[in-house]
């Protein structure tokens, strides 16, 4: 009989992400008996293909640039600069490799916590299979992340995904990304200042098809400026591999048919989530129609007991927003029960460089909620430390709700603006009328002091 040799938990976690580790911790501290369940490495997407590796290659990607930009600073440098990226792939290993060992060893030390290596499969709603084992209890979490999504034809075509790109030695020659989004952006900035030739393909009409196309055209043209070629709406792509060595992808545009050939290829057209590979028809689980987990306010599914968070339940596939469904779910369970996904005010940044810093609404957004709005808009041109440092690419923008005097929506593509954006986001949560920040005093010289100048120039957006 399989009830025979059951394991029961007071908690099962599947998935040890942003989520799940501090889950099982916060469990453990409150004594309960927890499973979690791990098929690849420890960490989940942040540590082991996405913040971590990623902005550890920014970094090195910046370096190569800033030496490569010194003469413009009146700095003269040697011609014969060399980029290694065996030894940028090792510097990005060894800081990999410290985040797993700090989270194994936070979960082994926690006798409350039996970690499981496997893939999890359901059952039924209280019970999952891991291998030979079979785990029981009333309260599963399912942390269990995403997947790139590999367009249909491309399967037999070679290919790297954000996840195997990671894994090179040797630059590439030519680089072809397919896809003109976050993930296709940054590596597409990366490997160009590496050294690589590289082509974006995106099928929209724009980069970044979630942003307003002020700021794709002022990406594009960020990107264009470090010759990186983009072509936007590529319809009807195809691929196949070169007899030698190499790939080429046929597309359309404009109605005539073109193609392109380079010797590696990046498939980053988004992601899917992990949600299929644990058989969630067998719990009674409701998936969306692009297969994330249906959840409430709180994180729950429509199965009692069972939650999902992070990447598989669509309400925001960052690592922040990993973190703070935990911490939702650790105020469900233990806390006043106040903190829900309704509290989230969506905040990202596309780590190109300059960064974009984006919180809250964008300005489309703002238009449909028909209120009565107010928007200003700044060149980081105009602004003295951009100039200082020689980086005058990009803006600020604001959206402002005219009656209730709060802030909907800001951008901060430029020079900091991954920090920066944080100001904006603050008075959010906050609730603060943008008077607050008009008024204040901001630190000179810096980016932020021009916020109370922005914000003088708010003028209406006829309806």
């Amino acid at each position: 009989m399989i009830e025979d040799r059951v394991e029961t938990f007071d908690a099962i976690i599947i998935g040890s992400g942003q989520a799940g580790n501090p889950l099982a911790l916060a469990l453990a501290k409150e004594k309960w008996k927890v499973a979690i369940v791990e098929k690849g490495t420890l960490g989940g997407t942040c540590v082991n293909t996405g913040c971590t590796p990623t902005k550890a290659y920014v970094a090195s990607a910046r370096a190569a640039w800033a030496i490569s930009n010194a003469p413009n600073l009146g700095i003269e440098v040697p011609k014969s600069t060399k980029v290694n990226l065996k030894s940028i792939k090792k510097r990005k290993d060894k800081l990999v490799n410290q985040s797993r060992l700090g989270i194994r060893k936070s979960l082994v030390d926690s006798p409350q916590i039996s970690m499981v290596r496997g893939t999890a499969t359901f059952l039924d709603k209280t019970r999952i299979k891991v291998g030979s084992r079979v785990l029981k209890s009333y309260k599963i979490f399912l942390n269990v992340g995403a997947r790139a999504r590999i367009p249909e034809g491309f399967e037999d075509v070679d290919h790297l995904t954000n996840s195997s790109i990671l894994q090179l030695e040797k630059v590439p020659e030519s680089l072809i990304i397919i896809g003109g989004s976050y993930i296709g952006l940054e590596f597409a900035q990366i490997f160009n200042r590496l050294g690589s030739k590289v082509t974006v393909l995106e099928m929209g009409d724009y980069l970044i098809s979630k942003e307003d196309q002020h700021t794709s055209e002022q990406v594009r043209e960020v990107l264009e400026n470090e010759n990186i070629k983009v072509i936007c709406g590529a319809h009807c792509l195809k691929g196949k591999n070169k007899k030698s060595a190499g790939v080429i992808v046929s597309f359309q545009k404009g109605g005539k048919d073109k193609k392109i050939s380079g010797t590696h290829l990046l498939i980053a057209t988004g992601r899917m989530p992990n949600s299929d590979l644990l058989k969630p028809e067998k719990a009674g689980l409701k998936l969306t129609q692009r297969g994330y987990l249906e959840v409430s306010p709180t994180l729950e599914t429509n199965i009692e007991g069972i939650y999902a968070l992070g990447d598989c339940n669509g309400k925001g596939a960052f690592t922040h927003t990993s973190y703070n469904d935990y911490e939702i779910m650790e105020n469900q369970l233990f806390g006043d029960k106040t903190r829900t996904l309704d509290d989230r005010i969506t905040n990202y940044a596309l780590y190109i460089d300059p960064p974009l810093g984006r919180a809250g609404m964008t300005l489309a957004q703002a238009k449909e909620t028909g209120k009565n709005l107010l928007f200003t808009r700044m060149p980081m041109s105009d602004i003295s430390r951009a100039k200082e440092k020689g980086e005058t690419q990009g803006k600020m923008e604001v959206i402002v709700d005219a009656d209730s005097e709060q802030i909907l929506g800001a951008a901060v593509f430029g020079t900091g603006g991954d920090e920066i954006i944080g100001t904006f986001l603050t008075a959010m949560y906050g609730k603060l009328s943008y008077k607050t920040l008009l008024n204040s005093v901001q630190t000179h010289p810096t980016v932020t002091e021009l916020i109370p100048t922005l914000l003088q120039q708010l003028k209406p957006i006829k309806k």
